[in-house]
């Protein structure tokens, strides 16, 4: 059975514009191939456009984790 909550949240998702590329123009892979500028790795740069934004945000919160870890002022 869907709530109308569930509906609503699908309708938001298939309405929702694809979240952004967070790509600084400054694209070297270091040796545990993580881009120095995004920080995320090749995979997740080469796969961005076929995730959803549930996907992507999960990236985004991995390339965070990671910059964080180079610098913690992120």
């Amino acid at each position: 059975m869907t709530t109308d909550y569930q509906t609503t949240q699908a309708t938001q998702a298939a309405e929702e514009k694809p979240l952004k590329s967070p790509c600084v123009s400054i694209c070297a892979l270091d040796e545990e191939d993580v881009c120095v500028g995004c920080f995320r790795t090749a995979a997740e740069i080469t796969h961005w456009r076929s995730y959803d934004n549930t996907e992507r945000r999960a990236v985004l919160a991995l390339a965070r984790e990671r910059a964080s870890k180079v610098n913690p002022f992120f």
